[in-house]
């Protein structure tokens, strides 16, 4: 097979982007050249602009193309992040078209699942086009039934409450779990969400972050066209993961260890609850008060990354933990608890031996981390997809229990503790425990050579030539 060049295009955001360099690092592995063309607005937030700085410096064999864009709509207010993004990839449009042009030979351009107006350049462009889905199988399988779900469905879904949606491949979900970009039909952000995921099957193929014996219901729904139209055919898929970042257990730049991992080193095997809830996991002073309590009164040791509560997000770089956190409480539990402000290296965390269950908000790649590690999650859902994780994670993989009320205004500090204790005391929770190992063996199989997930990554590669074949023959 001669050399090939792929170009990467991720949508804005730090959860898309990391597995997307996880991507061009399995490319590199197997000898294709890789730029990754990546959008940059002005006005970056600080979280995403570190990023992307450090893009270079995780894969220095990849190449970095900065796509400038000019200020998005500015004549008011965004009703939702999202559509500020969906703005700006739309601006970047003719950017990157004009990188593609100027480059010798593009043999494909693998997009992430909000850039799909991208495929309509590779269309003209002459390029073969995939989609990169960064998450489960499960919530693709979900989302390329949702157009005509939205369609049929007798409401908008945020009108729907707990009514059980049914979906091919993947247990009920209730109304109230699906992601917020698409729980008001009647908006424009639900309306252009709708229009993407119904041209997916446009793409020639789907990578997805998951791997065969994680999913297999999902997957087998997709392969038998279950979750697209009559009369359309489901693209190529996968099964590629799991792709995520080992990490760095450096403190900063010093290159000294986290000094967390020390004390995770002190602490018997198993028998710490770890509670890291990612970069955009804020929660309010009374919720940050309970979730305290119950940990106080579960008696188990934890380790807790603790953001500035929403009421203080625009005052305090960092939570004044004294403030926000119930009174001696971090005296109390001194002796048994670690609370770290803002940071923690997740990855490393959770790899390490003395955790023993991971409260998480279900981001699918800390999700995919705490697979790899063999720890029982503690679900706790914020936004996004991550309702859908838990859905998938709790009730289909059986690897994790929900806290109840996450969707409410507060969950009490009862809630915790009995989540807690139910995975780090019960029978219930060896059974989690179990269940989560087989998962995390399955999990290195599936990478290894000659593994479900290095299959498929080699079918994929076998496809791109006979894609890029095809196309030569076309412009012929």
């Amino acid at each position: 097979m001669t050399e090939k060049t792929v170009v990467l295009y991720p949508t804005l955001g730090v959860g898309h982007l990391n597995p997307m360099v996880q991507l061009a690092k399995a490319f590199l592995r197997r000898g294709v050249a890789v730029t990754i063309a990546v959008v940059d607005p002005p006005g970056k937030d600080p979280v995403l602009e570190a990023a992307v700085a450090r893009l270079a410096v995780a894969c220095p064999s990849m190449t970095v193309r900065l796509l400038p864009i000019p200020p998005a709509r500015t004549d008011k207010p965004y009703s939702h992040p999202a559509m500020r993004m969906l703005d700006e990839l739309r601006l970047a449009s003719p950017v990157l078209r004009d990188f593609l042009v100027s480059l010798p030979a593009v043999d494909a351009l693998v997009v992430d699942m909000f850039c799909i107006d991208a495929l309509d350049l590779a269309a003209e462009l002459a390029i073969p086009a995939y989609i990169f889905y960064p998450s489960a199988a499960g919530d693709l399988a979900i989302y390329l039934q949702v157009p005509d779900c939205c369609r049929a469905a007798p409401s908008s879904f945020k009108d729907m409450g707990k009514t059980a949606l049914h979906f091919s491949g993947v247990p009920p979900v209730r109304a109230l779990d699906m992601p917020d970009t698409m729980l008001d039909r009647e908006s424009e952000l639900c309306r252009r969400r709708v229009q993407q995921l119904a041209r997916m099957p446009e793409a020639r193929g789907i990578l997805v972050n998951s791997f065969e014996e994680l999913e297999p219901r999902a997957l087998k729904a997709l392969r038998d066209g279950l979750c697209v139209p009559a009369g359309r055919s489901t693209p190529e898929i996968y099964c590629v993961g799991p792709l995520v970042d080992g990490g760095a257990s450096v403190n900063g730049e010093s290159g000294e260890r986290h000094a967390c991992l020390e004390w995770l080193d002190s602490q018997p095997k198993q028998s710490v609850v770890f509670l890291c809830f990612g970069s955009r996991g804020v929660f309010s002073v009374a919720q940050l008060r309970e979730m305290a309590r119950g940990l106080e009164e579960s008696g188990q040791r934890f380790l807790w990354t603790v953001r500035s509560p929403r009421e203080a997000q625009n005052k305090f770089a960092e939570p004044d933990l004294e403030a926000f956190l119930p009174d001696g409480f971090l005296q109390r539990t001194g002796g048994r608890g670690l609370v770290l402000k803002n940071w923690a290296p997740q990855a490393e965390v959770v790899q390490h031996e003395a955790v023993g269950a991971f409260v998480t908000h279900c981001g699918w790649n800390s999700s995919l981390e705490a697979i790899m590690a063999g720890v029982p999650m503690i679900c706790w859902p914020l936004y996004a997809e991550q309702r859908l994780n838990k859905v998938h994670l709790v009730e289909e993989m059986k690897i994790g229990v929900v806290v109840e009320g996450y969707e409410e205004e507060l969950v009490k500090a009862e809630e915790v503790e009995a989540k807690v204790r139910l995975v780090m005391e019960s029978e219930e929770g060896k059974k989690l425990r179990d269940r989560a190992t087989m998962a995390k063996d399955m999990a290195a199989e599936a990478v290894n050579e000659g593994g479900s997930s290095d299959v498929a990554f080699c079918a994929f590669m076998k496809h791109l030539e006979m894609s890029k074949l095809e196309q030569g023959q076309v412009n012929e």
